[in-house]
């Protein structure tokens, strides 16, 4: 059975490329994937990726933040998208705007026009979510599908139902793997970059940097050459970003297949997506994005933005949570499930040590995480 990844790994001292191609590793891992451009309402390309299989139930899955549809599948035989291909599924996983695979627009050039990066998860949950889903539905035929988000992927969806609640029907559960909404007992160093949201956004601003992160930029270029080191880049990129981040689990995320993840992620975002969860965070609301009092007048006739309205989410929702997630701490994932009108299951790991990223690149997801993830799955459709 094949683990992850790759067998030629290139390391030079000039740059790091990013990894094989999502369609690369899927032929790979025996599951050619078609490929698809959709474009958004309001003119954003993204590009969306079909792993075919014998269900009339699609299966949509959506990524987290800074991240792309690779992360479903750079585990090989171990991810949750081969996995699901091996069994039957339809698996179609998108691509978020900005990130390397959606870096694209009708009118607007990314390198040249910074209106391109003017927009964050709400955008993301308002726009490119019904343009994906209704594509999913007209190539497939089916009714409803089953949507699997991780982090960000998770929080669109309280987006989607809240600001196009005609959505929820065609929804027949949404199972959030680290769900993120609130931000109120994030641990340092986030905490600590929540108290500093006005300081970030206003270095962002003077600095003109709209991407994050994005393949080209030397950023990132920075963290791939840094982080696909032996030996240094783990302890550099692993232990002293990721894991702080995340919560420590360096059994599920050990040093070879962290340089070959390296390569995958960060993915790019627009610097306005990380400012709009800083302000959630500061705010202690979910809200839409904050313009200061003068653009939110315009925009939301109020000084502050208003909160989403959880009452209008009737989709079904399953919650997974985890003990060891700095990201989507425990007690921020009741305060969500409290808000939501239609919980089906909440679910906390029982694993000690299960953080953020296990959900897609823990080492044995297949043990501790997919069979509570294919249990919900039979429940709803099958195969």
């Amino acid at each position: 059975m094949k683990q992850y990844g790759y067998s030629n790994y290139d390391r030079t001292a000039e740059a790091v490329e990013v990894g094989p191609s999502f369609t690369s590793l899927a032929t790979e891992y025996g599951h050619p994937a078609s490929e698809y451009e959709v474009i958004t309402e309001d003119g954003y390309i993204l590009t969306m990726f079909h792993l075919p299989g014998r269900s009339r139930f699609p299966v949509l899955l959506i990524h987290g933040i800074l991240d792309s549809a690779d992360t479903w599948i750079v585990r090989g035989d171990n991810s949750l998208a081969i996995t699901l291909a091996n069994q039957g599924y339809d698996v179609w996983l998108s691509n978020s705007r900005g990130n390397r695979y959606s870096r694209r627009h009708v009118n607007l050039d990314p390198d040249k026009d910074a209106d391109f990066w003017k927009y964050s998860f709400h955008e993301i949950g308002h726009y490119d979510l019904p343009a994906l889903i209704d594509r999913v539905l007209n190539e497939t035929g089916a009714p409803t599908l089953t949507a699997i988000g991780h982090s960000q992927g998770t929080t669109v969806f309280y987006v989607l139902g809240s600001t196009r609640p005609e959505y929820n029907e065609k929804i027949n559960v949404m199972i959030s793997l680290a769900p993120v909404c609130y931000l109120h007992h994030s641990p340092p160093p986030l905490s600590t970059l929540i108290k500093l949201a006005p300081l970030v956004e206003n270095i962002f601003t003077e600095l003109n940097i709209n991407e994050a992160l994005g393949d080209n930029t030397t950023a990132a270029r920075i963290y791939r050459y840094v982080c696909t080191a032996p030996v240094i880049g783990y302890t550099v990129c692993a232990n002293g970003i990721i894991f702080p981040f995340t919560g420590y689990d360096p059994t599920e995320l050990e040093p070879s297949f962290f340089q070959i993840v390296s390569k995958h992620f960060p993915a790019g975002i627009s610097s306005r997506s990380l400012v709009h969860y800083l302000q959630v965070g500061r705010r202690r609301v979910f809200a839409p994005f904050d313009y200061g009092s003068e653009g939110n007048k315009a925009l939301y006739n109020s000084t502050v933005p208003p909160p989403y309205d959880f009452s209008k989410i009737s989709m079904p929702i399953a919650l997974l949570a985890a003990r060891n997630d700095f990201f989507s701490t425990l007690p921020d994932v009741t305060l969500l499930k409290n808000q939501l009108p239609n919980v089906v299951s909440y679910i906390v790991n029982p694993r000690v040590l299960h953080n953020h990223a296990d959900y897609v690149w823990g080492r044995r997801m297949r043990v501790y995480l997919f069979p509570y993830i294919f249990s919900i799955l039979q429940r709803y459709n099958g195969v």
